[in-house]
């Protein structure tokens, strides 16, 4: 009990102490101040940066007043130590360093000339202290102005979507080589050091292990004009969804083949996810393609022109049957993930290739015709909890801002817009094509599911169960019949559907309509059919929104089919 009760009282003593020396320090701190103001910070400049030494001896006179002028302050705020003067004014110009150099921003005129050399120093200062920031900061101006661009890697298990991702990332300066020598060494240590770029976008320990992305990677990287996202696509058979996911976000397609011998053939062949890949991309709305033939480094290519030729033969006759014209949509170029040749600069090795490599060449693509007055339209790819309800998408029309009410589809919940991140960079408001990261007030995380859109409440998106689509059959052994079951991916929701109907088959080359119902369909035929969904879904027709009018059937981890919408129809209560 006694030392608590002594502690108080020595504490108040102190004060009182200092109480009794404070007016005679306030008659000489009025002498000293007119003085000392203008010469604090760089005194302070002098004495914090060793670089200025030489600078320091002349204002020794000056540090002998600052000293005076930091006791003065000591004494004002009450500092209980009084042995701890000589200690404080050493600790003082510290603070003094933060506050001044802020006082003298704003009205400059106050130094007088003859402190030129000095102040200098304080700029000086204050610019390398602010050297790591600018690393960061460029990037918010920017970021809104330049056009945002999706690019979606996507072909083949092992054809190198990721190393090629790794390496743009790390050629763009988004990933710092101490990073990447990381990786490499960790990648060594597990006999795969080949795998290493592939790690700063398969995150996961899962997909390091295995060498295999599953789910779409996300990383970004800028150019002169552009901003770009890439979606890393898993290109595994059984993570086709997550693929089909990653593609409906995209702007662009990058097909990465493997040029190596064998390995081009068992992606490209009937089985492979050359082929599927590509179409998929195509149903998602992807207009451009930009073939990458990797791997021209392998010892079995050597950077061979006929096998280039070869690979781009047997390509090109089914891009064009998938819907892509090789004229316009359709651009290729050689290149190698593992040493970054053509990627970013031309390559000696490959004297043949006289277009421009590749991440220039995506610089040099035409700007995308967007419409931010649209009415808003953002699907949902993810959500998750972090302090609020956070909510991660590509906005596909309109624009959205800060504390903006929207309201969240099919389940009719408003919502406000707390904060807004695009590609990780806070904004206060986004337009069309940017990927989005939203907090959002008025819902629970467990009332949102994938696939739901939020829209503006003047212009809501139609949801229902039922609707009438145009389908093409890809794939399918035996025959379809009304009553046929399938899954439906269309836009980022995923759900069961069933056929219900079949109005009519369509000429492939004339598009006329039969007058007859078909009782079935089979491969390779056109159909209109009647599909009613397990469960309400958010779409639009095709003529009104494409971004929600396309879709992909699949069973039994294949695609079977892909369609429009032609018309939503209403529910019989």
């Amino acid at each position: 009990m006694d030392p608590r009760d002594t502690a108080p009282d020595s504490w108040e003593q102190e004060d009182d102490v200092e109480a009794t020396i404070d007016p005679q320090l306030e008659t000489a701190f009025m002498t000293l101040n007119v003085n000392a103001k203008p010469f604090v910070p760089n005194v302070n400049a002098a004495e914090f940066v060793p670089a200025f030494t030489t600078t320091a001896h002349p204002e020794k006179i000056n540090s002998a007043a600052a000293e005076n002028r930091s006791i003065m302050e000591e004494a004002e705020s009450n500092a209980p130590v009084e042995n701890g003067d000589t200690e404080m004014c050493t600790e003082e110009p510290w603070d003094q360093k933060d506050s001044e150099p802020n006082q003298e921003e704003p009205g400059g005129d106050r130094g007088p000339a003859v402190q030129a050399s000095t102040e200098k120093a304080a700029p000086e200062i204050e610019e390398e202290e602010e050297v790591p920031v600018p690393k960061v900061q460029p990037v918010q101006p920017d970021a809104p102005r330049k056009e945002h661009i999706n690019v979606v890697f996507i072909g083949h298990v092992d054809a190198g979507k990721s190393t090629i991702g790794g390496q743009i990332m790390y050629l763009t300066g988004m990933v710092d080589k101490r990073t990447l020598e990381k990786y490499e060494r960790e990648a060594k240590e597990k006999n795969r050091e080949t795998w290493y770029l592939s790690w700063a976008l398969d995150t996961n320990q899962e997909e390091r292990d295995k060498g295999k992305t599953v789910e779409v990677g996300r990383a970004y990287f800028e150019t002169d004009k552009k901003h770009f996202t890439i979606l890393d696509a898993p290109g595994h058979k059984s993570f086709v969804p997550n693929m089909i996911g990653g593609a409906s976000q995209a702007d662009l397609a990058v097909l990465v083949i493997s040029a190596r011998k064998g390995e081009f053939e068992t992606g490209f062949e009937k089985g492979g996810q050359t082929r599927e890949h590509a179409m998929l991309a195509k149903t998602a709305g992807v207009k451009h393609l930009i073939v990458l033939v990797n791997k021209m480094d392998d010892p079995t290519v050597n950077w061979s022109l006929e096998r280039y030729e070869e690979c781009k033969e047997k390509l090109v006759p089914f891009l064009k049957k998938v819907g892509f014209n090789p004229k316009k949509d359709i651009h290729f170029m050689p290149c190698s993930g593992l040493t970054g040749a053509n990627l970013k600069e031309p390559t000696d090795m490959c004297s043949w290739y006289t277009g421009l490599p590749f991440i220039p060449h995506l610089d040099s693509l035409p700007n995308l015709n967007r419409s931010s007055d649209g009415p808003v339209r953002l699907p949902i790819v993810d959500k998750y909890k972090d302090m609020g309800t956070v909510i991660l998408g590509k906005l596909e029309s309109g624009s959205i801002s800060k504390a903006q009410q929207l309201v969240m589809m099919p389940n009719r919940h408003t919502v406000e817009v707390l904060s807004l991140l695009s590609d990780d960079v806070e904004t206060d408001d986004a337009g069309p094509g940017e990927n989005l990261k939203l907090r959002l007030k008025g819902i629970e995380e467990e009332e949102i599911l994938p696939g739901f859109i939020l829209c503006n409440a003047e212009n809501l998106c139609h949801s229902g169960r039922t609707f009438d689509a145009q389908i093409v059959i890809i794939e399918h052994k035996s025959i379809i019949c009304p009553g046929y079951n399938a899954v439906l991916h269309i836009h980022t929701c995923i759900e069961e559907v069933q056929i219900t109907a079949l109005i009519c088959l369509v000429d492939k080359k004339s598009g006329e309509k039969s007058k007859t119902r078909p009782r079935f369909v089979k491969q390779d035929q056109v159909c209109i059919a009647r599909l009613r969904t397990a469960g309400t879904i958010c779409l639009e027709t095709f003529k009104d929104f494409p971004q929600m009018g396309r879709f992909t059937l699949r069973d039994e981890g294949k695609t079977i089919a892909i369609g429009k919408v032609l018309k939503l129809v209403a529910e019989r209560d």
